[in-house]
């Protein structure tokens, strides 16, 4: 699975943790967050749900691992664009009940808010669980068939009940897509799948 890992300002220290919790699975995971080594501009929630919905539009990644303090913000933020699908996971179980049930692209986590000792192994335990089964199996076995009509009924209302990611991304104030477009790493991870890199080229021209 490709992952990318997306997180904000506030949440930067958490960033190595997040890295270091996903390393060893055997996914393809690309750090495009706030990492506290690099020296980088500032990303807030509203940035990284923007950019949450670059890469999931694009088909850049399968999953986005994102968060914030709370991991409300971030929540909120990335699941005003289209085909995002964000859970706020907070235990292994949430995200095992995730996967299994909602079968989302996106995870939320709250990085500062309860965010003590041993979360690092907190979150290790979170990703075991996420990706330990196909997604979107259903839990329980009974209910698989409704839950997989629904999964595809809120993939139908999610297009329907918003504007295309390049729409959205016309609508909103410049600085904000400039800021992402231009943050480290990120054109050349679009750069890499050519969905990405044409949605990338058409949010480009958007900008003066």
């Amino acid at each position: 699975m490709k992952i990318a890992v997306i997180n904000e300002v506030s949440a930067m220290a958490r960033n190595p943790d997040i890295l270091a919790a996903l390393d060893g699975k055997g996914h393809e995971v690309t750090n495009l967050g706030m990492d506290p080594k690099k020296q980088q501009g500032e990303l807030t929630y509203i940035h990284t749900g923007l950019m949450a919905a670059i890469v999931l539009n694009g088909g850049a990644c399968d999953m986005v691992v994102g968060g914030c303090g709370t991991g409300l913000g971030f929540m909120l933020s990335s699941m005003q664009y289209p085909a995002v699908f964000t859970g706020l996971i907070e235990t292994p179980l949430d995200a095992w009940l995730f996967s299994q049930i909602n079968g989302g692209n996106c995870i939320s986590l709250a990085l500062n808010k309860g965010y003590g000792w041993a979360a690092d192994i907190n979150l290790k335990h979170i990703f075991e669980k996420l990706f330990q089964d196909p997604m979107g199996q259903g839990y329980p076995p009974q209910r698989q068939e409704s839950q997989r009509q629904s999964r595809e009924a809120l993939a139908r209302i999610s297009l329907a009940s918003h504007k295309s990611i390049t729409e959205a991304a016309s609508a909103l104030p410049k600085p904000y897509l400039r800021e992402v477009l231009d943050f480290p790493g990120f054109a050349g991870y679009m750069e890499k799948t050519p969905s990405a890199k044409i949605l990338f080229k058409k949010l480009s021209e958007i900008l003066p």
